[in-house]
C-alpha cells in the first residue's frame, strides 16, 4: 500500500473511532432503550384538588398494576424510560417536571417512580388550557432520548385548548407518536361532551404511527383508562435486545 493508501486508511479509521465515541454516553457503554415515554398531565383550572390527586395516584397505580409491571420489567437490559410532567397555561412556569427521565430497569426503579408521584403535592397552576404548549414541552423532553427507537408522548386532558399555540399548528418531528387520554363524563350539561373532546383530540392532538385516544369516564376512572393505555403502548411495541 502506498503513502496515499495508508493516509486514507488512517483517515477512515479515525472517522470510525469518532463516530463510535459519539455514539457512547459518558460512561462509555452503549445506551440501551426500548422506548421513551413522556406523560403530560392536565392540571389547569378545571382540575380541582381531589381530581389532581386522583390523576397522580391513578397513574402510580397503573404503573404498579400486574400487567404493566410485567411488561415494563420483561427486558430489564433494554428498558423503557419514563418522564412525567404537569401542564396548564402557556407560560413556562405552568409546566413542571414531576419525574425526570427514569429507566425502569428493576422493581426498585419502578417503585421510586410511583412513590414520587404519590408524594407530589399540588402547586399553583394557571387556569387556562394550553395543549399546544404542552405538546411542545413534551416533544422537547423526548428529543433528548435519541437512542430510543420508539418515542411516545401522552397528553391527558379534560378540555380543549384555549390559550397559546393551537395544537393542530404544532409541527411534530416524524419520530414521535402522540397519544391522548381524554377525561370527561357523558352527562347532560357537560361541555364539551366526552365524545366531542375525544373527537377534538383525534383531529388536533394525536399523530404519528398507531396514535390513538383512550377515554376516562371522569377522574375516578383514570386508573383504569391509564392502565389500558399503557398496556396498549408498551405491549404493542415490545422490542427485544436479543
Amino acid at each position: 500500500m502506498g503513502q496515499h493508501g495508508e493516509h486514507w486508511s488512517l483517515v477512515k479509521l479515525t472517522c470510525i473511532a469518532l463516530i463510535s465515541a459519539l455514539a457512547l454516553p459518558a460512561g462509555g457503554v452503549m445506551a440501551q432503550c426500548r422506548q421513551a415515554l413522556a406523560l403530560g398531565l392536565d392540571v389547569s383550572g378545571s382540575v380541582d384538588t381531589r381530581e389532581y390527586r386522583l390523576q397522580l395516584d391513578g397513574l402510580a397505580a397503573a404503573f404498579q398494576s400486574k400487567e404493566v409491571r410485567e411488561t415494563l420489567l420483561s427486558d430489564a437490559g433494554f428498558p423503557v424510560r419514563v418522564a412525567v410532567y404537569e401542564w396548564s397555561g402557556s407560560r413556562n412556569f405552568n409546566r413542571r417536571i414531576l419525574v425526570d427521565w427514569t429507566a425502569i430497569t428493576d422493581e426498585a426503579a419502578l417503585n421510586a417512580l410511583t412513590s414520587r408521584l404519590q408524594s407530589t403535592t399540588r402547586r399553583a397552576a394557571g387556569p387556562s388550557t394550553a395543549l399546544g404548549a404542552a405538546i411542545e414541552f413534551g416533544t422537547a423532553l423526548l428529543a433528548e432520548q435519541t437512542d430510543c427507537p420508539k418515542r411516545t408522548l401522552d397528553i391527558s386532558g379534560d378540555g380543549t385548548s384555549n390559550t397559546g399555540p393551537r395544537p393542530q399548528n404544532i409541527v411534530s418531528p416524524n419520530w414521535i407518536t402522540i397519544n391522548g387520554l381524554t377525561i370527561g363524563e357523558n352527562r347532560a350539561g357537560f361541555d364539551p361532551s366526552l365524545q366531542e373532546l375525544s373527537a377534538y383530540f383525534e383531529a388536533n392532538v394525536i399523530r404519528g404511527p398507531g396514535a390513538f385516544v383512550e377515554t376516562s369516564l371522569g377522574f375516578t376512572d383514570y386508573e383504569r383508562a391509564m392502565t389500558r393505555k399503557l398496556l396498549r403502548e408498551l405491549q404493542g411495541l415490545a422490542l427485544s435486545s436479543s
